[in-house]
């Protein structure tokens, strides 16, 4: 199955997608592209994908909706991540609204999902909220010499007509030699994540997210892991008029998360306070046992006419079976 599904992705890059060769260790161009639109740089240990310039707005293609090419790399040495940023501006410098970016993925290809069986591992993105991330010290995500690793980037379709607009995606690396335990990379929604599952989404879901009706909308998904893990740090992904997202477990009656968005008057999207994303590294358990479920709260205001798409979504990153404390108690 995984060799069906990373042929589709293959055959989903474009010919442009290049290779970083493994005479880079101390800086410069990690990859060089026939496709001129994506950039990937090493310096130090801040690995920076520069994407541009072109001219808004664009399309989407395929089920990952990628507005140009996607893009392949490698890291020169095996490192880990240990946080990233995004930003959107034009060419020279100015800002551009956050909602023009739809989203950045990034693919390991030569890695399975846990989450999404069948599927290359996702271990890294973005999207309007450009959330900045930074993993609890001494936690990390392994990116493995020689592993082949995409980046997808999609912008608005409604945005506003503009020329020469960038964005980047910027992840931060722990220092060579510093020790770091490996995290796996879970994603989690009420709106379907998993692209090989797309076909399941009902007339209401589209790339954009679920349809959001006027006024206030509670939607819940069920959601059962795949997986015994400890989360570490917990990243949201939301939409325009978002009011809540959360994850809770149903068998014990706990809530494990509640991330409420900094918004305008009208609803915008202002961010996610430093104080709503998770991060802890004692972490908490989740693990294949109980019965999980989603939620997301949405209010379209009754004078919108425009339709509205919403996404309620955490990418979890965890280290493998149950918290110590966990253990400890289990063990008493």
């Amino acid at each position: 199955m995984k060799q069906l599904v990373l042929a589709l992705v293959w055959g989903l890059i474009s010919t442009g997608a290049a290779f970083a060769s493994g005479n880079h260790d101390h800086g410069g161009q990690v990859s060089s592209s026939l496709e001129e639109k994506t950039k990937v740089t090493l310096e130090g240990n801040t690995l920076t994908i520069t994407f541009g310039p072109m001219n808004l707005p664009t399309g989407h293609d395929g089920d990952l909706a990628a507005s140009i090419p996607k893009h392949i790399f490698q890291v020169p040495k095996d490192r880990f991540l240990v946080g990233y940023k995004s930003a959107i501006f034009t060419k020279d410098g100015t800002p551009l609204p956050r909602q023009w970016l739809h989203h950045v993925l990034l693919l390991n290809l030569d890695k399975d999902s846990v989450s999404c069986p069948g599927e290359p591992l996702f271990f890294a993105g973005a999207g309007m909220e450009m959330t900045e991330t930074r993993f609890p010290a001494g936690y990390g995500v392994k990116l493995e010499q020689g592993k082949k690793l995409m980046v997808v980037v999609a912008f608005y379709h409604k945005a506003l007509p503009t020329k020469d607009v960038m964005a980047t995606f910027t992840m931060e690396l722990a220092p060579e030699g510093a020790p770091v335990q490996p995290m796996d990379v879970y994603q989690v929604g009420v709106n379907i994540v998993c692209y090989s599952k797309f076909d399941q989404r009902g007339e209401n879901q589209t790339d954009e997210g679920i349809r959001i009706d006027a006024g206030v909308q509670v939607l819940s998904a069920p959601l059962k892991f795949r997986m015994d893990g400890c989360v570490r740090f917990a990243y949201p992904h939301g939409h325009d008029q978002l009011l809540l997202i959360a994850l809770d477990n149903k068998t014990t009656r706990k809530t494990l998360l509640r991330t409420v968005p900094d918004v305008e008057m009208d609803g915008n999207f202002r961010a996610f306070q430093s104080h709503q994303v998770y991060k802890d590294e004692r972490g908490f358990s989740v693990n294949t046992r109980d019965d999980y479920e989603m939620t997301m709260v949405y209010h379209h205001p009754l004078h919108d006419p425009q339709e509205q798409h919403g996404m309620g979504n955490y990418l979890l990153y965890m280290t493998p079976g149950v918290c110590s404390e966990d253990a400890s108690a289990s063990a008493r």
